[in-house]
């Protein structure tokens, strides 16, 4: 796929959501991730550990390049970490 064709990249947006409100899992539903974002919002709500986990994602989403973060999690349809 060449440049031209490629999706804009979510990357900061996704970053810094999973980091603020990350426990919402609204950085999932952004990418979407429909279903994954349901089970991050049971998760907090059940477990509490959706604000950690959200955290973690909104990190890693902003140390990956914006080609990388498209590679992964936008064309390749990665859901978690």
């Amino acid at each position: 796929m060449n440049d031209t064709t490629r999706p804009e990249s979510k990357r900061v947006l996704c970053g810094v959501l999973g980091i603020l409100l990350g426990w919402l899992g609204i950085h999932k539903f952004v990418l979407g991730y429909t279903l994954e974002g349901v089970l991050h919002i049971v998760a907090s709500f059940c477990f509490g550990i959706g604000g950690l986990i959200g955290l973690i994602e909104g990190i890693l989403y902003l140390v990956k390049s914006d080609q990388e973060f498209v590679d992964t999690y936008q064309l390749g349809r990665r859901t978690w970490f």
